[in-house]
């Protein structure tokens, strides 16, 4: 029965992980729109 009690995953760290994962896609996805709304200001002039 001791056994049972082992944690087999540290959920702690695996959300920390998918937070900071989260926010990097979050930030490219961002920088890739401001570049494409750029080049078409450009492209207008």
């Amino acid at each position: 029965m001791q056994a049972l009690n082992i944690p087999l995953v540290d959920w702690g760290n695996g959300v920390i992980m998918i937070g900071v994962f989260a926010l990097v896609v979050v930030v490219l996805i961002g920088v890739t729109i401001y570049y494409m709304s750029q080049g078409k200001k450009k492209e207008d002039e």
